[in-house]
């Protein structure tokens, strides 16, 4: 009996809908334990960039066209926070300890995190304007 016969095929585009970004590695933990539940979970880091993603279902025969056929793929929302260096956990203050998981080896996680790396010298560079009192301003 012949072996079949492997075709890999990546994804083409990542489309992600919202990002969070966070200040520290610390904040995005607390955030992925409490996002979780409390129960145990890990953050992914590829590029100096740790972060966590929430991918729309494949359950509708849109999404399920839209990756078969265009190999697009949907993300709901992205949290990120930069971490330049590599560690296995992320200790909080209050002791949460969350693992984190080398993802470097995939290129489609090297990608997301180069551009998320890319957004967050946007927002951290970005001057905060001063907010308008109500009533002022556009509509």
């Amino acid at each position: 009996m012949p072996s079949p016969s492997v075709r890999l095929d990546p994804v083409k585009e990542l489309v992600i809908k919202e990002v969070l970004f966070f200040g520290s590695v610390e904040e995005l933990a607390r955030f992925a334990n409490i996002a979780a539940g409390g129960r145990p979970t890990g953050i992914y880091w590829a590029e100096g960039v740790a972060f966590l993603y929430y991918p729309l279902p494949l359950s509708t025969k849109l999404t399920v066209a839209e990756l078969v056929k265009e190999g697009r793929l949907y993300w709901a929302m992205v949290c990120f926070a930069v971490m330049p260096e590599y560690q296995r956990v992320v200790e909080t203050r209050e002791r949460l300890m969350v693992p984190v998981i080398d993802v470097s080896t995939c290129e489609l996680f090297r990608a997301v995190a180069v551009k998320l790396k890319e957004l967050a010298g946007q927002i951290t560079t970005r001057p905060i304007a001063p907010s308008a009192p109500e009533g002022i301003g556009p509509e």
